[in-house]
């Protein structure tokens, strides 16, 4: 059968018709249907000056206890931390309504961080909707990121600043040439709609990844958060830019030098775990299928003492932000926010309330003289990314293995300190 063009233009003229006719009729349908708005905003919520929690946070300024724990920071911290991030959340008042002010923004959003409340949860005490929480909180967080990441997240970018890291872990750690412990924590989160098995890690629940490093004073020099959770251990690493420049040589990392009070070269390294590969740059435990001498026990109790600074480093963060005790329950972008704003809150706090957010009892100490570990309110077991008996070691560099054989003889020799010998079986 044979169509003429102009029959075949009207069909089409037709078709467009019927498809506009067809559009029209969903659209006005819809706007028939659209429920009504009943009120504007809830009585309830209008009425934030009188019932909102800052008018609980004018009364905790006499009992200053109860204020450092309601917001993790006493109130002199707390005026410095708002000074610095009110520029960026103060908004305009407009003819409609009056705006949420900076104090009510920040104190709303240390709260969430500290008690991993939903928002829902939160329009109680804060008076202000989940909606507008769901804004807020997320800004907030990355406004504290955006004010404190240059001064309190500070990553080395010299020889010399790696050296000062290294003798703060060799005075107080008896760790000479180590830069930093690295070790893993899995977020548990609620996954995103549809993102099927994207976020499902090991341990059977939907995470992301924050990969840590941390010195001697239990800060943060560098925290990469988002790797999902169903990524391995060494993948997690690998995607850093931190493992892409110290693959190329671009940290400004000391070159080998004498230890102190020894002939012997050691490099400068990292400290890791089991569930890290050994490099030169990084060491690891022995497994425990090779502790086969007391030098390699005595190396992995010396190693600990190093390491575990991380594990306790993420210890004190989710004590005091309780926010890592729940499944976050926000998009992934956020969660990010979220993370990074109270990872450089953490570096924040230790530097200015170190006695009331990060206390001796935060962390392990060891009895010296018998040999026993005293733990308080922290389980390392929690943070870490991978039980250490069940890595396969793979193949490991000749070179990577003869670095810690090397530090092994130093802690046994010239480097042993007295006590080692009562925490090893």
């Amino acid at each position: 059968m044979v169509f003429s063009r102009s029959m075949t233009m009207a069909s089409k003229d037709d078709a467009d018709a019927l498809a506009l006719l067809g559009l029209l009729l969903v659209v006005n349908g819809r706007v028939k249907n659209k429920k009504k708005r009943e009120k504007w905003c809830k009585d309830w919520l209008l009425k934030r000056r009188n019932y909102s929690h800052i008018n609980l946070l004018n009364e905790l300024r006499f009992e200053p206890k109860d204020f450092k724990n309601y917001l993790r920071m006493d109130e002199k911290t707390y005026l410095k931390l708002l000074s610095m991030v009110a520029p960026l959340i103060t908004k305009k008042n407009t003819v409609m309504r009056s705006c949420i002010s900076p104090h009510q923004r920040l104190a709303v959003t240390l709260r969430f961080l500290a008690t991993g409340r939903s928002y829902e949860d939160m329009k109680y005490s804060s008076v202000i909707s989940p909606q507008a929480l769901g804004k807020i909180i997320p800004e907030t967080c990355a406004a504290l990121y955006k004010v404190l990441c240059k001064e309190y997240l500070k990553f080395p970018k010299s020889q010399e600043e790696w050296k000062e890291i290294s003798q703060l872990f060799e005075e107080r750690w008896n760790f000479p040439h180590c830069l930093g412990a690295i070790d893993g924590k899995h977020i548990d989160i609620i996954p995103p709609a549809e993102s099927g098995s994207e976020f499902f890690n090991y341990k059977g629940r939907h995470s992301m990844v924050l990969l840590g490093i941390v010195n001697a004073k239990y800060q943060f020099i560098l925290a990469d958060f988002g790797t999902n959770g169903r990524i391995s251990d060494g993948g997690v690493l690998q995607n850093t830019k931190f493992f892409e420049m110290l693959n190329k040589g671009e940290l400004h990392i000391p070159s080998e030098e004498r230890v102190k009070e020894s002939a012997r070269n050691l490099p400068y390294v990292f400290v890791a775990d089991d569930a890290f590969a050994l490099r030169t740059d990084m060491i690891k435990p022995f497994r425990q299928a090779d502790l086969t001498s007391q030098e390699k026990r005595i190396f992995n109790y010396r190693l600990s003492r190093a390491r575990r600074i991380v594990e306790n480093a993420f210890g004190i963060l989710a004590s005091r932000f309780r926010i890592f005790h729940t499944q976050i329950n926000v998009e992934p972008e956020n969660i990010v926010k979220i993370v990074m704003a109270a990872v450089v809150l953490h570096n924040f706090l230790i530097q200015h309330s170190p006695r009331s957010y990060a206390p001796q009892e935060c962390v392990h100490q060891e009895n010296t003289v018998d040999g026993s570990i005293i733990t308080y309110g922290y389980n390392p077991l929690n943070s870490n990314m991978e039980n250490l008996e069940q890595r396969n070691p793979g193949n490991i560099n000749d070179t990577a293995k003869n670095v810690r054989v090397n530090f092994m003889h130093y802690f046994c020799r010239e480097g042993r300190v007295p006590w080692q010998n009562n925490f090893i079986v």
